[in-house]
């Protein structure tokens, strides 16, 4: 069993036809269908929105139009300000943490030769203990060696 179903296309808004299908026996309203009008995929649907502001060009001269220009030239002049404080306040940043690395370089430089000076006195240090600990046990080796004779 085959069923055939019939179809009308009406032209809608903005180059969408609605294609319109009899109701199914149940009493189910179906829902219309959005298809492009043209062979080649047709126009774009375009929110309710969007057909206001374009369907009803502003007159120049009107106060609504003024007003949104104000509140426009406003909103710019804000997000300019804005810019521009955010762009003074990463160059003040970025002044500020190389200064700080100047000085940890210059931390680092004094730490190094503090450290080399360190390493120094500690090796002469072992050095010289080391020279007076072999000595003394080479003495207490023929001390206790002389003393056994």
């Amino acid at each position: 069993m085959s069923k055939i179903s019939q179809h009308n296309s009406t032209p809608g808004v903005n180059g969408i036809s609605v294609i319109h299908t009899p109701a199914h026996a149940s009493g189910l309203q179906q829902v219309p269908q959005l298809v492009p009008a043209g062979p080649g995929g047709g126009g774009k649907a375009v929110p309710p929105s969007k057909q206001s502001k374009k369907s009803s060009p502003m007159d120049r001269n009107s106060d609504e139009y003024r007003q949104r220009r104000e509140r426009n030239n406003m909103a710019v002049k804000k997000s300019r300000l804005k810019s521009k404080q955010k762009a003074q306040d990463t160059l003040q940043r970025v002044n500020q943490l190389k200064e700080e690395n100047e000085r940890l370089e210059a931390k680092i430089k004094l730490l190094t030769k503090e450290l080399s000076v360190l390493k120094d006195l500690f090796l002469e240090h072992a050095h010289n203990l080391a020279d007076n600990v072999q000595p003394s046990s080479t003495e207490n080796m023929t001390s206790s060696d002389n003393a056994g004779q």
